[in-house]
């Protein structure tokens, strides 16, 4: 890249960073590095966010996150964890509903379900 190129891309660095040559390339490439890398992370993080807020809406429902899903997948609906994040903060009443497919469809839900309700009875009556 020219000089010209290397200072239009360095512009809003710090330091001399933003204006001597030579410190001002190693600075652009290595940028340029971290955008490359930082590109295919953002959608492994997205992922991690979906999963996670997936997780919190089931849990709400006594079920965790890997039986939820495996009971979807046995009853044949194909959601992707982004739509499914985006039911379970917006929409709780489809989220519970799924939820309740998902618990009929895999029996290792049940049991879950019984042992929460104990918990909040008993923490309920502790106060």
């Amino acid at each position: 890249m020219n000089k010209d190129k290397i200072f239009k891309l360095a512009k809003g660095f710090r330091g001399r960073a933003k204006n001597c040559i030579r410190i001002a390339r190693e600075r652009v490439e290595k940028a340029l590095q971290y955008s490359y890398r930082d590109r295919r992370n953002k959608k492994r993080d997205m992922r991690s966010l979906w999963i996670q807020r997936i997780n919190a809406g089931t849990r709400l429902h006594g079920v965790n996150y890997g039986n939820f899903m495996h009971g979807l997948m046995k009853e044949n609906i194909q959601l992707n964890r982004k739509v499914l994040s985006e039911i379970s903060m917006h929409e709780p009443h489809s989220f519970k509903a799924l939820v309740d497919i998902s618990r009929t469809a895999f029996p290792g839900n049940k049991s879950s379900v019984v042992l929460l309700e104990k918990k909040a009875f008993q923490l309920f009556y502790e106060w």
